[in-house]
């Protein structure tokens, strides 16, 4: 792909996340990876979605330097995105905002549980909630340190099947295998946060759902024999 239109790609996933009112002021940020060719582009740092344009996204190499073509420096969050990039080796593009209820969810540092079906149609499990950082871990290298947390939390649980994860204190970032699956799992994300605040409100003892459940509804759609999707026909 060319570097423009990555470029356009992740400014268009910038301006989703506003459009999805995901987002405010200069809050948040959505990046994609080339693998082929060693490049990030992400989100230009401090600067008001409106005033944006795709040449504006910066480019870095996976280490965060510079490739000579950036007119703004990057995004503050380039060093956690970095470290998911390179764990998380299915990942193509990531998204990160600060939506108010599932950034209220990281608040607490509980992770969001399976109320229901709708959270089960598009999460195999609970979304995790890292760690608190220590303090000398966000005295040095503090965003790097953030990305190790969610990768530690990501140890026993598959990314691509919880594409999702709350920074205790911090928000959410999500990731997926284009920048239109991220900014989609963002926006499925606020709205399971919402739906799960409201049941506790409702019941504060609300039962999880069933793992059979769960399963049935994850796998109908994502599963070896899967049929939750029309099916194309010639």
């Amino acid at each position: 792909m060319e570097l423009r239109d990555l470029k356009q790609i992740v400014y268009d996933g910038n301006i989703a996340l506003v459009d999805r009112r995901l987002v405010i002021l200069t809050w948040g940020n959505v990046s994609a990876i080339d693998r082929e060719n060693g490049i990030v582009v992400i989100k230009p740092r401090g600067i008001d979605y409106s005033l944006l344009k795709p040449e504006d996204m910066s480019v870095t190499d996976m280490y965060g330097n510079d490739v000579g073509v950036n007119k703004y420096l990057p995004s503050v969050d380039l060093d956690i995105h970095l470290e998911i990039y390179r764990n998380f080796p299915g990942v193509q593009a990531i998204a990160h905002t600060h939506s108010t209820y599932a950034t209220a969810w990281a608040h607490t540092g509980r992770n969001i549980p399976v109320f229901g079906t709708t959270h089960a149609d598009h999460f195999f499990g609970e979304i995790p909630c890292t760690r608190q950082l220590t303090a000398e871990e966000t005295a040095s290298d503090y965003e790097r340190n953030i990305g190790r947390v969610i990768v530690d939390k990501f140890r026993s649980i598959d990314p691509m099947q919880i594409p999702a994860v709350l920074v205790a204190g911090h928000g959410p970032f999500t990731w997926g295998s284009s920048v239109l699956a991220c900014v989609e799992h963002s926006l499925i994300l606020e709205e399971l946060a919402k739906m799960a605040i409201n049941t506790l409100r409702a019941d504060p003892l609300a039962p999880s759902l069933p793992e059979y459940m769960l399963k049935k509804h994850y796998l109908r759609k994502y599963g070896e024999d899967a049929y939750f999707y029309q099916e194309v026909k010639d």
